[in-house]
């Protein structure tokens, strides 16, 4: 079986590379990044898959991620998050090879109390999400069948640039901070997403052809805001910062926020056993990381 990783570069593409290194099954794993498969250029797109041998799965981590940019690099936006997507999925489908694609909670608008599920509906706020609807759409129409969308949210990692090592630099070079109070989600760990791609790869239920195309939400267990996330960061690091509590309408950004997103891991639960640590758990495991790195 060969899988192929699209955004070796990115917070989960770096943590699948490092939970497949423990693995026997790593000969079978092909990372990619920008340099090699550019997905805002459709040339590169084609010209990677023209010059490789096929795939038997895709896994598509890579994203414009650039929330507030995305409300004026509408086009770049599009072009990776929607655009690309259905290139890959008209790939997939002309290879008969399966696709994992990473989405966002950023396609809900954030005004339900209740844990959104799978079949509830969408509605984004702001370009990015909208974006990345419109590439999940594309590829439901293009792959009825053999694909996965996994909507995921407010993602970090020892990788990259994250909420955490920002929190965590930041409470370097200050003595308090203000963060947004008003924000509710789920924190979520790369490597625990990472662990979970790997399971659905090797489930029985995956290998079957055909199946027909699912959307799965996936998170770390719990909510917190973003002021009680930065609190308990500097908490488990032991570094001494105030946190101050703002509201969203204090620190205006560019793009909207939804205001609660929490999701239900009630179905990928049943179709793969996957289990879901709580989120204060594996912040514990990526900070413990991140002190060994100094």
């Amino acid at each position: 079986m060969r899988v192929l990783v699209i955004g070796t570069n990115g917070q989960l593409g770096k943590s699948i590379k490092k939970v497949i290194s423990k693995v026997s099954q790593k000969k079978f794993f092909i990372f990619v990044g920008r340099d090699e498969l550019d997905l805002s250029k459709e040339d590169s797109i084609n010209n990677y898959f023209e010059g490789n041998d096929q795939f038997d799965v895709i896994v598509n981590c890579a994203a414009y991620t650039a929330v507030d940019k995305a409300e004026e690099e509408v086009v770049l936006a599009n072009q990776v998050n929607h655009i690309a997507v259905k290139k890959l999925a008209n790939i997939a489908s002309d290879q008969q090879a399966k696709l994992i694609h990473i989405s966002t909670d950023y396609v809900f608008n954030g005004q339900s109390d209740e844990p959104y599920a799978e079949t509830d509906e969408t509605s984004p706020i702001n370009m990015y999400g909208l974006t990345k609807r419109a590439g999940e759409q594309a590829l439901q129409d293009v792959m009825p069948m053999n694909a996965i969308i996994i909507r995921t949210s407010w993602l970090y990692s020892e990788y990259g640039n994250n909420f955490v090592k920002t929190m965590i630099r930041i409470s370097k070079e200050r003595d308090e901070i203000n963060v947004v109070s008003d924000q509710v989600g789920s924190p979520t760990y790369a490597t625990d997403l990472a662990n979970s791609i790997l399971e659905i790869i090797n489930s029985e239920s995956y290998k079957t052809m055909n199946k027909a195309t699912e959307i799965y939400h996936y998170s770390n267990k719990g909510a917190v805001s973003w002021y009680g996330f930065a609190k308990e960061i500097f908490k488990i690091a032991k570094v001494r910062c105030k946190v101050n509590p703002i509201t969203t309408q204090q620190y205006v950004l560019p793009a909207k926020r939804p205001r609660k997103v929490l999701t239900s891991k009630d179905k990928i639960a049943r179709a793969f056993n996957i289990k879901t640590p709580e989120w204060r758990e594996s912040l514990q495991a990526c900070i413990a990381l991140l002190c060994e790195v100094k």
